[in-house]
């Protein structure tokens, strides 16, 4: 497996993706670098699979309920609260937290220290949201409250405006 894949697209030549420790698209947004680790072109769109480096102090985004897929948060080292509606859970080194469709939550680095999750999503569509969102700003414009609930609501996410 040399040869170079391009993201997005499945390898013909091969049933088995195999992304090493210097591969996968790289996404940057503010103070959050992500790496795409699978986009959903080699699990038939099923599952998604990113990798990201919080540095201190990183606020996430703002508070959200998908409708159509589950977010899991494996923290690989750090320490990444999570908000739940009202409540604050602080997922350390060796932590999962799964989100199902329809729950509240966002999360942030309040820590001093940088935190790294691997994240995954099923189905495999909420990757995009991330590209748009790096388009928002190589397009040299803010990443304002709204632009990220703009980018949102073409992945069936909304604000969760009331965290009941």
């Amino acid at each position: 497996m040399t040869e170079e894949a391009t993201p997005g697209e499945p390898q013909a030549d091969s049933a088995v993706s195999v992304v090493g420790p210097g591969d996968g698209e790289t996404i940057v947004l503010g103070t959050t670098r992500m790496r795409v680790l699978e986009d959903g072109s080699h699990t038939g769109h099923r599952l998604a699979i990113t990798e990201s480096v919080l540095a201190p102090h990183t606020q996430g985004p703002p508070q959200h309920r998908h409708a159509q897929h589950d977010e899991g948060f494996y923290i690989l080292s750090g320490t990444v609260r999570f908000t739940v509606g009202d409540e604050n859970h602080d997922a350390t080194t060796g932590t999962l937290v799964m989100v199902p469709p329809g729950t509240p939550h966002t999360f942030a680095n309040p820590t001093d220290q940088p935190a790294v999750m691997l994240s995954t999503f099923t189905p495999d569509p909420y990757v995009q949201y991330f590209r748009d969102l790096q388009k928002v700003l190589a397009d040299g414009r803010p990443l304002t409250p709204q632009a990220n609930i703009d980018a949102m609501s073409r992945y069936a996410t909304q604000p969760a405006t009331d965290p009941a």
